[in-house]
């Protein structure tokens, strides 16, 4: 067959097939439309998944009559005019293929009203066949109606899911739609059922009450704020507690300049982030918007437009990784023990006070790991009578973790603070502190390396040896002495000491797969913070071990002044809460 130029309609349809990939499809580039169009109010109506009908109504400033008909012409925009125009987008849609690829696969009518117009105007188009610009009533806005969406396209119609799979899909779109734009209201029915009902969100509370309505209450009591930027980049939004974890990523919202997209260098930061206070297979829940210069981040890459690609992908990775680690890591209040410095006119304040002289020292590592007091004897902390030791003093500020009461079983702490009662695990508590400060030693030293006696190589393909020649600063800043002495065959002569049992030549591909993917790797640092984890863990206080009322305030204020101290380094959680409206449902209390 010669070459030769493609029918229109043949050409929309094979658009068709990226851009209208179910009815979910139709509805993120319709209600990204309406945004564009500056709507403040977006109402979608669905009948059965979005087969049979989708209608987006908005009250934006609407398309002209003379525009109608260009509308549903291939590669017609009204978002960018020129090249320079790609460099600095800041509108969803302006490939100009949505609505055609839409209308050769269904039958559409489009109804609109500009602001200085004396009336609507309506087109109409069904495959291929458009029909003339027709007067209409209607009101400020555009109305689209989809239906029958694939009537022409058997095949594609019986890759469809079931009414409610199709449903579902529609619904999450307009979720992430709604967290992306919190100034316009959206409402949703299916099969005349209202669904979502969401109003224009006006102060704070609005935003939060939003967040609620798609994410759910528990997300928000366990979320945490972000708000961190730099010259050029800004992230701010809500990252859930590792203890509010899922076993899919279905509560995971990224917004680049208020565009919900899929990227896999954010999503390898986030988890790297979270990387050692979340239980395994777990996904943490999320919702994050990072506000960037539009001039340093392409989002002309796919026809969907839910990936993009970023000028500078390792200022960006870095710049997320530890805003969301900084965020976790200072989830409890720091207890403020200035005003006990005078106080010594009882038992409580003073052994407080002393508690606060050695907690630099305490539960150092070492051959003495086992005891909790370190270096200091228990004669230093007596109370003068048992009573004085149990009294909790109310007229002093009380810390997050309150002042233990009482050691269950060898493994707990019953603690009380002014909420109600908290139960530390001993030994995760322990493993934590412990952990953390193996890690800051460990960061703030040297990388010790050791000299292998015999050296080895490693054979990498084409991909592997490219990457390697751009990031082999990466190998050198990790403690690994690797070199090339073949096109595709590097040799290792130097190690860190601490990898001297991990499978370094396994490490070094996975290393390379990992920089080829997101032009990242954490897999050394993963290995390193392993062994120290097995460390700490060797080192932190087991069960059954006896321990003094002073200890355990000791190991509840080290908690305080821990990062991460709500979770192991294994995930699980170090302590829990119940309050006094727990305690009182428990008992039925006011019943």
């Amino acid at each position: 067959m010669r070459i030769h130029l493609l029918d229109p309609f043949l050409a929309n349809k094979i658009a068709a097939g990226e851009v209208v990939e179910r009815p979910s499809s139709v509805a993120k580039e319709l209600i990204e439309n309406s945004i564009d169009a500056q709507a403040g109010q977006i109402d979608i109506v669905v009948e059965r998944g979005g087969t049979t009908l989708l209608k987006v109504r908005d009250n934006g400033y609407g398309i002209h009559q003379e525009d109608l008909a260009l509308a549903l012409q291939s590669h017609t925009t009204s978002k960018i005019d020129n090249m320079d125009d790609l460099g600095r987008l800041a509108s969803f849609g302006f490939r100009g293929e949505a609505l055609p690829s839409i209308s050769a696969v269904s039958r559409l009518t489009i109804s609109s009203r500009t602001l200085k117009a004396s009336s609507g105007w309506k087109i109409v188009a069904e495959g291929e066949n458009v029909e003339q610009v027709q007067p209409v009533s209607h009101p400020l806005g555009t109305t689209v109606e989809v239906r029958d969406l694939f009537f022409n396209v058997p095949v594609r119609k019986k890759f469809l899911r079931k009414e409610q799979t199709e449903f579902a899909h529609i619904e999450e779109v307009v979720r992430r739609l709604a967290l992306g734009n919190f100034n316009v209201g959206f409402s949703l029915r299916h099969n005349d059922r209202d669904v979502l009902q969401l109003s224009p969100v006006k102060s704070m509370c609005d935003q939060e009450t939003r967040l609620t309505a798609i994410c759910g209450t528990e997300f928000m009591e366990n979320a945490v704020t972000i708000n961190a930027s730099t010259h050029d980049m800004k992230l701010w939004g809500w990252v859930a507690l590792p203890v509010f974890s899922r076993s899919q990523p279905d509560v995971q919202y990224f917004y680049i300049n208020d565009r919900m997209i899929r990227d896999k260098l954010l999503t390898h930061a986030v988890n790297q982030a979270y990387s050692d206070v979340l239980y395994r297979d777990r996904y943490p829940a999320l919702v994050l918007y990072l506000e960037i210069n539009p001039a340093i981040v392409d989002v002309n890459v796919h026809p969907s437009k839910m990936e993009v690609r970023f000028r500078d992908g390792n200022a960006v990775y870095g710049f997320v990784l530890k805003s969301v680690k900084d965020a976790l890591a200072h989830t409890l209040i720091k207890p403020n023990f200035s005003h006990l410095e005078s106080r010594e006119d009882f038992g409580q304040s003073r052994a407080i006070g002393d508690v606060r002289s050695f907690t630099a020292s305490y539960a150092s590592p070492g051959a003495q790991g086992s005891h909790v007091m370190g270096n200091v004897t228990k004669k230093d902390f007596n109370f003068e009578s048992k009573e004085e030791a149990k009294t909790l003093s109310y007229d002093i500020e009380i810390p997050p973790l309150g002042f233990a009461l009482a050691q269950l079983h060898g493994t707990y702490i019953l603690s009380e603070n002014k909420d109600g009662l908290i139960v530390v695990d001993i030994h995760a508590a322990h493993e934590r502190i412990t952990y953390e400060k193996l890690k800051q030693a460990y960061t703030a030293g040297k990388i010790e390396t050791q000299f292998l006696l015999l050296p080895f190589t490693i054979t990498l393909n084409m991909q592997e040896s490219a990457v390697f020649d751009a990031r082999i600063d990466l190998f050198q800043k990790i403690g690994l002495d690797a070199s090339r002495i073949a096109p595709e065959l590097i040799v290792i002569k130097q190690i860190p000491v601490l990898l001297s049992t991990v499978n370094v030549e396994q490490l070094v591909h996975d290393i390379l797969t990992d920089l080829i993917a997101v032009n990242s790797s954490d897999l050394v640092e993963k290995a390193i913070n392993k062994i120290l984890l097995a460390m700490s863990c060797h080192h932190s206080i087991r069960a059954n071990r006896k321990l003094t009322i002073v200890e355990m305030n000791a190991l509840l204020r080290e908690m305080e002044q821990t990062e991460r101290a709500g979770q192991c380094g294994h995930g699980r959680p170090t302590w829990i809460k119940l309050t006094r409206d727990d305690l009182a449902k428990l008992f039925l209390r006011g019943k």
